[in-house]
This record gives structure tokens, C-alpha cells and sequence, in this order.
């Protein structure tokens, strides 16, 4: 699976690259310890086996996707033809790499490499730079690369080289210094990598100068034969019911013959994309799919005036609201309006009143337009109590002692 798709993979191949040219590691211990790791792997998967190894003369001889028997075989043919005294570690992963990239154009699955190498690479930092810059795409394809470096020296000096890889992929990087220990090195590696997460919630950033590397890896989508179906995979109709024009004709995927409007498959890869909203993966097969990148992004820039568009409103009717909101709160407020009159006539005492709270000219009491319930007003309660005598029961008001019997009260 590439970034962005979120379906579960339920197949793996496991890829050794032996990059051995000493006599450090015998072939017998070799194939013994890759035949326990096998034994010991999860079987539960479907997994495949491959494996990479350099002949003399800088000739790469490399199998994928095999049974295990088959891999045992041709170790056990090529293993007397193998380089000597130099390492090609950043050739090797590249050729597995490159099997990987072209592999999961049209079938994605968890690879996992597994490097056993003897000698320290000596190919320059532009070789070692170049190979980076290819794992950074490949852990996007569920990729993940342990190195076993075998010898008896404590360090090397591209120690620094294989741990940027190893870290960069969630593998590991294990050093064995002893040949009779490394089946426990390599079945410590069983351990399986589903703990780390598969399924991505959403795309990983793509780095602009990355594009052209996707956009090559992709495949448009081609025209269909009259044999196939003009039915869109994804609406299942013949119109596209989007832009509802007879002219958004169907197109198919190269791999699976899946058709598409174009309409349909820009909304689908907006959605669900490796990472750039114009690629996308086959729902069908699997298959990475481009679409016109001019289309995606007029169809991208009208969704966001759109959106721009629906939250002005939103913004607009929520003010709306709320001023409505406040000018009722006012209007359920009652203005007191206050007023001056004389008791006891002209040159009575001047005192001022609520004209609420006067009568109106009908002598009729003024009325509120909302009537309120009784129990709202929640009237206060007498603190004045009643207490009953414990001895006879009296009534007992403001006094500490009963009238009937005499007796204190507490």
C-alpha cells in the first residue's frame, strides 16, 4: 500500500541482500539461519521470498517473489561466483528498490529487506546521498530495511551511513561478531513489523521536488475498447452525475480496465491520494493512476471559494442571531421608568415612585405581554419557624420554653 490508501495489505515479500565478500560467514550457516527465519516467520501471511547478491565483475544476479526452496537453490548455484573483497551496498538496494518502485505500481505489498553485509561500503557520498534520497520514498511503500553486519572488528565507518537508513525505514541495525551466532541474530528479526501503524489515516507530505518521481511513477488513465463497459466504477452510472454532461467520457485503468468519468475519479483521488490530490491507487487493483493536473486543481480551487463562500454565510447568519438574540433580551427587559409625586397635596412631601407599578388611566394594573408563571417568581420563603414541643407535642413560637408543661426546648 502507498501513502494515502487505507485498505490493509495482506501480502509480503521478504527480500535478502547478501552482500557478502569475505569468507566470514560460511554458506552452510547461511542457509540454515534464512531457513529458520522462514520457519519461524508468520506463516499466517501471505509472504514471498528474493534475494540480491553481486557476482564478480560488478554483475548483479538477483531473484523476487519466490518460494523459499527456490531461493535455497539458486544461493547454493551462485554462491561460488560471489564478488570478493569489495562491497556494492548502495548498487545492491538500488536494484531492490527499484524492483519495489516498479512492483507496487501495480501491486502494493509490506516488503521488508533484510541486508547482510561483511565489508564497509566505500562508494562515494553522492552514492550514499542518492541511495537516502530513495529510502525517504520507499518507506512510503511500506518498506522497512534491517542490516546485519557481520565481522569482528567493534566499528566501521559506515556505521553512521547504515543507521540513517535502518532508522529512516523502522528497522534496525545488529552487529554480529561472532559467524556461529548469527542464526540468533537473524531469527531475532522474525519479530514482525504489523506493530508498526500500516494503515494511514492520511497522506504524507510529498516534498515539491519529489513530484516528478510520483508523476512518472503513475499511469493515465487510457481510452476504452469498444468491448468494454461505459459504466463509471465509482457512481456506477453512464452520465457522470456531477457535472451531468455526456461529454466527461469514460476512461479506464491501463491494469484492470476499471472505467471512470473524470469528474468521478478527481473527487475519489482528492479524497484518497498517495500524497499529491492528481495520484491516486486503483480501488480495483491497486494500480497508481494520475489525472490531469490542471483539472484537479480548478476543481480544488472551486471547492475552496466554495468553502469560503459557506462560512462567510455562516458567519453571517450567526450575527444575525445573535443581534436578534440581544434585541429580544432588551425587549423581555422592563424599563423602569421612575416619577415624582406629593403626599398631601401642593406642599405635601415630594417622594418618587415606579410609574411600572402604577395603575393605568382605566384603573386597570398594567400587564406583562409574557405571562409568567407563579412558581418562576419563586416568592422568598419566612425565616420564622414552627417547633413542636418534644415532650407534648405544643406548638412552641419564639420561646425557648413550652407554655403547656414547661419543659426547655432545644
Amino acid at each position: 500500500m502507498i501513502v494515502g490508501n487505507k485498505k490493509t495489505l495482506d501480502s509480503k515479500e521478504i527480500i535478502f541482500y547478501l552482500d557478502l565478500s569475505t569468507d566470514f560467514l560460511k554458506k552452510k550457516i547461511l542457509i540454515k539461519s534464512i531457513k529458520s527465519f522462514i520457519d519461524g516467520n508468520d506463516k499466517s501471511n501471505k509472504c514471498t521470498y528474493g534475494f540480491v547478491i553481486f557476482k564478480k565483475g560488478k554483475e548483479v544476479f538477483s531473484v523476487y517473489d519466490k518460494e523459499p526452496s527456490f531461493i535455497f537453490e539458486r544461493i547454493e548455484d551462485i554462491w561460488e561466483e560471489k564478488e570478493e573483497g569489495i562491497s556494492y551496498f548502495e548498487n545492491g538496494l538500488y536494484e531492490t528498490l527499484a524492483h519495489i518502485f516498479k512492483r507496487s505500481r501495480t501491486y502494493p505489498k509490506i516488503y521488508r529487506i533484510i541486508v547482510i553485509s561483511d565489508t564497509p561500503s566505500t562508494q562515494s557520498e553522492d552514492y550514499h546521498t542518492a541511495l537516502y534520497n530513495l529510502v525517504l520514498k520507499a518507506k512510503n511503500f511500506h518498506t522497512f530495511i534491517d542490516i546485519i553486519r557481520i565481522g569482528e572488528d567493534k566499528f566501521y565507518e559506515d556505521d553512521v551511513k547504515l543507521k540513517v537508513i535502518t532508522s529512516e525505514t523502522f528497522g534496525g541495525t545488529l552487529y554480529c561478531n561472532d559467524s556461529k551466532q548469527f542464526p540468533n541474530y537473524l531469527n531475532s528479526l522474525i519479530r514482525s513489523k504489523s506493530e508498526f501503524n500500516l494503515i494511514q489515516s492520511e497522506s504524507s507530505k510529498i516534498l515539491e521536488n519529489e513530484h516528478t518521481f510520483y508523476d512518472k511513477l503513475a499511469t493515465d488513465l487510457i481510452t476504452l475498447s469498444p468491448d468494454d463497459k461505459n459504466e463509471c466504477i465509482l457512481c456506477e452510472q453512464k452520465v457522470c452525475p456531477i457535472c451531468e454532461a455526456y461529454s466527461d467520457e469514460v476512461h479506464k485503468c491501463y491494469n484492470c480496465n476499471s472505467p471512470y468519468h473524470s469528474c468521478c475519479a478527481t473527487e475519489y483521488s482528492i479524497v484518497n491520494n498517495i500524497g499529491l490530490p492528481y495520484i491516486f491507487r486503483c480501488p480495483k487493483c491497486s494500480a497508481i493512476l494520475k489525472l490531469d493536473k490542471d483539472f484537479v486543481d480548478m476543481v480544488l480551487e472551486e471547492k475552496s471559494e466554495t468553502d469560503k463562500e459557506e462560512i462567510e454565510e455562516d458567519q453571517i447568519l450567526e450575527g444575525l442571531i445573535i443581534k436578534e438574540s440581544e434585541e429580544d433580551s432588551e425587549q423581555d427587559i422592563p424599563k423602569i421608568v421612575q416619577k415624582k409625586v406629593k403626599v398631601g397635596g401642593f406642599f405635601g412631601k415630594e417622594i418618587t415612585i415606579n410609574a411600572n407599578s402604577t395603575k393605568n388611566r382605566n384603573n386597570k394594573p398594567s400587564e406583562n405581554k409574557n405571562s409568567v408563571s407563579i412558581t418562576a417568581l419563586k416568592p422568598p420563603r419566612s425565616r420564622k419557624s414552627i417547633i413542636l414541643c418534644s415532650i407534648c407535642g405544643a406548638t412552641v413560637k419564639d420561646s425557648l420554653i413550652c407554655p403547656v408543661c414547661g419543659s426547655t426546648i432545644n
